[in-house]
C-alpha cells in the first residue's frame, strides 16, 4: 500500500500540480529553514559569498549536461517510447544508455572542475580577496562531487515525471536540502566551513536515493550500455543542443551576476541569493509544478496531432498561474521587510543586511510574472520538439539582463542586479509567448488580455488594501519582535488575499469561483454537520 501511494499515477494536470505544489512547499520550507541557518551563523559575509559562489562552477556542468537532457530531450523520447510500445524494455534500454553516457562525461567535467578550481574562481570572482577565494576554491573541489550524484538521480526523476509518478520526483528536493542543512549543523562545527560543501554532497546522496526506489519500483534495473549510434539516444542529442545552450546562457548569465556582486561590498553575493531564494518560492510553489504537471500531457498530446486539445490545455494553465502568482506578487512587493526579516532576521543576520535584502527582494518581485511563465511556455516548445526558438529568445534575454543589471548596480548595487534580472526575465516571457502564438495559430490573445485586465484591477485594490493596514497593524502589534513582524505581515497579507478573491469573483472571473467553491467543500468536508440538514443534501 506505501509503494502504490507513492508510485501512483496522476490523472489531471490540476491533481499533478496539486500534489507537485504541496511537495515542493515543502521543499521551500526546509529551504527557507536552510537559510535561516545560514543566516543566523554566518550573516551576509564572506564565508556564505565563497558558498554561493562555489556552487555555480559546478551547476553549469550539470544544467549543461544534465538538464538540458531531460527537459529537452529524454522525457519527450522516453513518452513516445512508452505510448508506442506496450513493454517499458525499450524505455530501459534508453534509460541505461543516457545514465552511462552522461554519468561518463559528467564524471570527467567534474575531475577536470576539481583540478582547475583554484584557477577558475581566481578568473570569475575577480572581487575576492585571499581568504575568500581559497575557501570558495576548496568548497568548489567537493561540491563537483554533486554533479555525477545529481545527474543519475534526474534521470530516475525523468522516468517518475514520464510516468506521471510525480510524488517522489517532488519530494527529492526536501531530502536534498536537509542534507545541506545537516552540514551546517553538525558537519561545520566539527570540520569548519567547508562542511557546507559536504553536506551538499550528502543532500545529493539522500536525493538520488529517493527517486531511485520509486524507479526501481516500476521495473528499472541497471544494465550497461553504453551505444552513442542508438537512434533514441542521438535524437535526445539533437533536441538537447539548442536547449543545453540556453541553459548555458542562463548559468553564465548567474555566473557573471555572482561575479559583480563580488565588485560590490562584502556580503552582496549572499544577499543576491538570499533574496533570489525567496522570490523563488511562489514560482517554485506555483509556476513549476504546473509547468511540470503538464509537460508530459502536451508531449503526449503533440505525438497524436491534437493541436486543438493542446493550446486549451496551455491556456488553462496560463490562466491558473497567474491567478494563482499575482497575490503573491504583491505581498512580495509590500511586506518585503516583514518577509526578510521573519525568514533570515536573527543571529548574525543584522538590519542592514535585512534592508539590502528587502530592497533586492522588491526588484525581483517585479520579475515575478515572467519568471512564472517562462518554465510553462518553453516546456511547450520542447514539446513540440521544437528547442531552437526558446534559445533564440533566451540568448536576447539573457545579453538584455546582463547589460542592464551592469548599468543598474551602478546607481543601486546589489538591487540593481535584481531589477536587471526582472527586466531580463519580462522581455523572455513576452517573446516566447508571442513566438508561441505564431507556432501554433492561436493561443486565446484577446482573452487572456481580458483576463489579466481584471487580474491587475483585483491586485491594485489588493495593493491599497495591505499599504492601509500596515501602519494600524503596526501601532498594534510590538514590531521590535519576531511574533509581532510575523503577525504584521500575515493579517495584513491575509487581508489582502481575501480582498483580491472578492475583487475577482465580483468581475465573474471563474477561477476565483472555483478557489471559493473548492474551499466550501473543504469547509462542509471537515466541520462538523450541523442539526436540520437532510441527508438527502449530503
Amino acid at each position: 500500500m506505501i509503494q502504490k501511494f507513492f508510485t501512483s499515477e496522476s490523472k489531471t494536470v490540476t491533481g499533478a500540480a496539486l500534489l507537485i505544489s504541496l511537495a515542493t512547499l515543502a521543499s521551500r520550507v526546509v529551504g527557507i529553514a536552510r537559510d535561516r541557518v545560514f543566516a543566523h551563523t554566518f550573516g551576509a559575509g564572506p564565508v556564505l559569498d565563497a558558498y554561493y559562489a562555489a556552487f555555480k562552477i559546478p551547476d553549469l556542468v550539470y544544467n549543461l549536461l544534465i538538464v538540458g537532457a531531460l527537459t529537452a530531450g529524454f522525457i519527450p523520447t522516453f513518452t513516445r517510447l512508452l505510448t508506442q510500445n506496450s513493454s517499458r524494455e525499450n524505455a530501459w534500454k534508453l534509460t541505461n544508455n543516457v545514465i552511462n553516457i552522461i554519468g561518463f562525461l559528467i564524471g570527467v567535467c567534474s575531475i577536470l572542475g576539481a583540478i582547475f578550481a583554484s584557477r577558475l574562481t581566481t578568473i570569475i570572482f575577480p572581487g575576492f580577496g585571499t581568504s575568500s577565494h581559497e575557501l570558495a576554491s576548496q568548497m568548489t573541489r567537493v561540491i563537483f562531487i554533486s554533479p555525477f550524484i545529481l545527474g543519475i538521480s534526474m534521470v530516475m526523476g525523468g522516468i517518475l515525471q514520464s510516468l506521471r509518478q510525480f510524488l517522489l520526483y517532488s519530494l527529492a528536493p526536501v531530502f536534498y536540502n536537509l542534507g545541506i542543512i545537516i552540514g551546517a549543523i553538525i558537519l561545520v562545527p566539527r570540520v569548519g566551513p567547508i562542511g557546507l560543501a559536504w553536506g551538499v554532497v550528502l543532500g545529493a546522496l539522500l536525493h538520488l536515493m529517493v527517486q531511485t526506489m520509486g524507479a526501481i519500483s516500476n521495473g528499472y534495473r541497471w544494465r550497461w550500455s553504453f551505444r552513442l549510434t542508438d537512434p533514441d539516444t542521438r535524437q535526445i542529442g539533437k533536441l538537447m543542443i539548442p536547449r543545453t545552450l540556453g541553459l548555458g546562457l542562463t548559468q553564465l548569465n548567474l555566473i557573471i551576476m555572482t561575479s559583480f556582486a563580488t565588485l560590490l561590498t562584502t556580503g552582496s553575493v549572499a544577499v543576491y541569493n538570499f533574496a533570489n531564494n525567496l522570490q523563488a518560492v511562489p514560482t517554485g510553489i506555483i509556476s513549476i509544478p504546473f509547468a511540470l504537471a503538464v509537460f508530459p500531457l502536451l508531449a503526449s498530446l503533440d505525438a497524436k496531432g491534437d493541436k486543438e486539445t493542446f493550446i486549451e490545455k496551455l491556456h488553462y494553465t496560463v490562466r491558473t498561474i497567474l491567478f494563482l502568482i499575482t497575490p503573491l506578487a504583491v505581498i512580495m512587493l509590500l511586506l518585503r521587510a516583514q518577509i526578510v526579516r521573519v525568514v533570515l532576521g536573527s543571529g548574525a543576520f543584522d538590519w542592514g543586511a535585512t534592508i539590502a535584502t528587502a530592497n533586492t527582494l522588491a526588484f525581483f518581485a517585479l520579475g515575478l510574472f515572467g519568471q512564472a511563465l517562462i518554465p510553462l511556455f518553453a516546456r511547450a516548445f520542447y514539446a513540440r520538439s521544437n528547442t531552437k526558438t526558446p534559445f533564440i529568445i533566451g540568448v536576447v534575454a539573457e545579453l538584455i539582463t546582463l547589460g542592464a543589471a551592469y548599468w543598474l548596480m551602478q546607481k543601486y548595487g546589489v538591487a540593481g542586479l535584481a531589477l536587471g534580472g526582472s527586466i531580463g526575465v519580462s522581455i523572455n516571457a513576452l517573446l516566447l509567448a508571442i513566438y508561441l502564438r505564431r507556432d501554433l495559430g492561436r493561443l486565446h490573445g484577446q482573452e487572456t488580455l481580458f483576463f489579466i485586465n481584471k487580474i491587475a484591477l483585483s491586485a491594485l485594490v489588493m495593493g491599497l488594501t495591505v499599504q492601509l493596514l500596515k501602519t494600524p497593524l503596526g501601532l498594534l502589534l510590538n514590531l521590535r519582535y519576531f511574533w509581532g513582524i510575523l503577525l504584521h505581515g500575515l493579517i495584513a497579507g491575509s487581508i489582502g488575499c481575501v480582498v483580491y478573491i472578492l475583487m475577482l469573483r465580483l468581475l465573474k472571473v471563474k477561477e476565483a469561483g472555483e478557489f471559493i467553491s473548492g474551499f466550501r467543500k473543504q469547509w462542509l468536508k471537515f466541520s462538523p454537520v450541523k442539526e436540520g440538514i437532510d441527508e438527502a443534501e449530503l
